[in-house]
């Protein structure tokens, strides 16, 4: 009977030790499942501490000098811009020149499309009076008569001291734009200094065809409020692109944060004031193309 009582005494303490031990152990095995939750969730990018924004020089630093111009490419790397925004167009010889619209009329003393002009008929051109008579604060008498560079004399000006945003233009009016452009890239040794974004999948599918490397981004346009992109087209970017890039006045916190999901960069496009760039921040945009690169950096030093 005295045996009994031990026995029972014995196994009444291990019980006791047992069930004190059973909370430590459920404390543990959560604290295993939190963090392996936690490694599962560190490929989730969170937008607003990820990366430091990436200042896009648009069309250089296009509210200080005349758009696309070395003038212009110039004021926007002493501005310390991450990248200068080319947009590129052929001539008819088969030239790459800095060009926004597909006509010269809007920027210079010319009129006609670039295409059907040859490099010396845009050369011909000046590409900086037009910029002083609209914006009389900044205008220089040193802008009269810049000229319309071409991509090679902007690559000659700057080399690897900076990077470059090149956007290929209307592609389909100027075939074989591609071929010329990462030929041009590769003389200069600019492979790792260069992006190409486009409205056209084609021509970002040419352009990675010659590079798993260089950066893509998938560019957007809208004309009312867009809705997020669906889950199918982001997938598809993400297939062959690294980021996407909308109008900005059209797009939201919402829109941009699925982007982000998907894996991809979001750089919107164009902002100029400090209240706007803030806000496409605090959004979680990768960066911004704006025509005043120093206000994004006293906007995030």
């Amino acid at each position: 009977m005295r045996r009994q009582r031990r026995l029972r005494k014995i196994w009444h303490q291990h019980t006791l030790v047992t069930s004190a031990r059973i909370p430590l152990i459920a404390a543990v095995c959560l604290f295993v499942i939190y963090n392996s939750s936690s490694s599962s969730l560190a490929g989730v990018p969170s937008p607003q501490t990820e990366e430091h924004p990436l200042a896009i020089g648009h069309r250089g630093a296009s509210g200080y000098a005349p758009e696309n111009t070395l003038a212009s490419y110039r004021i926007a790397v002493s501005l310390h811009a991450d990248y200068i925004e080319i947009d590129l167009q052929m001539t008819e010889d088969g030239e790459l020149v800095a060009m926004h619209d597909d006509t010269v009329d809007r920027t210079t003393n010319g009129s006609g499309k670039v295409r059907h002009m040859t490099l010396a008929e845009v050369k011909a051109l000046d590409a900086g009076s037009k910029f002083n008579a609209l914006n009389p604060a900044y205008a220089k008498a040193e802008f009269v008569g810049e000229k319309v560079p071409t991509l090679r004399e902007i690559f000659d000006a700057f080399g690897d001291s900076t990077k470059y945003m090149l956007e290929t233009k209307i592609p389909s009016d100027n075939p074989g734009l591609e071929d010329k452009l990462w030929a041009l890239v590769r003389s200069r040794g600019l492979e790792n200094r260069i992006a190409v974004q486009s409205f056209s999948k084609a021509s970002l599918l040419r352009m990675r065809s010659f590079d798993n490397d260089v950066p893509l981004y998938q560019l957007l346009w809208y004309t009312r409020r867009a809705a997020p992109l669906s889950g199918r087209t982001l997938s598809d970017i993400a297939s062959y692109a690294d980021g996407v890039g909308a109008n900005f006045s059209r797009i939201d916190e919402k829109y941009i944060w699925k982007v982000r999901r998907a894996g991809l960069k979001m750089l919107p496009y164009t902002i100029n004031t400090r209240s706007g760039m803030r806000r496409a921040l605090a959004w979680g945009a990768s960066g911004l193309h704006t025509d005043y690169p120093d206000r994004l950096k006293e906007v995030a030093p």
